[in-house]
């Protein structure tokens, strides 16, 4: 089955704008940035995506990336950080 992690209440998490975003694939750096070069922010984002839907818990969020987009593949390890949030990691697997 899936795993799903916690939900974090807002209070509890400290992101600010120089708040790292990193994408790693098989232990390689792709993706790095921070929060403020973001067109949107997160605040806004949530806001304007709960007004559209509704939100749940292991509900996951993806916004335009940063510098370093490539293709994955069958078998990729994936890990994406953001601040101290707890990391999101998954292996890409076959079509279901």
């Amino acid at each position: 089955g899936r795993q799903r992690g916690p939900i974090i209440p807002k209070e509890d998490i400290n992101l600010d704008a120089n708040s790292s975003i990193q994408l790693e694939v098989n232990d390689d750096i792709r993706q790095q940035s921070t929060i403020d070069k973001m067109i949107y922010s997160v605040p806004e984002i949530i806001s304007n995506l709960s007004q559209l839907f509704r939100l749940r818990q292991g509900d996951l969020i993806l916004t335009g990336t940063p510098e370093g987009v490539s293709n994955l593949n069958i078998g990729d390890s994936v890990s994406v950080t953001c601040g101290d949030l707890i990391p999101c990691k998954f292996v890409i697997g076959q079509p279901e």
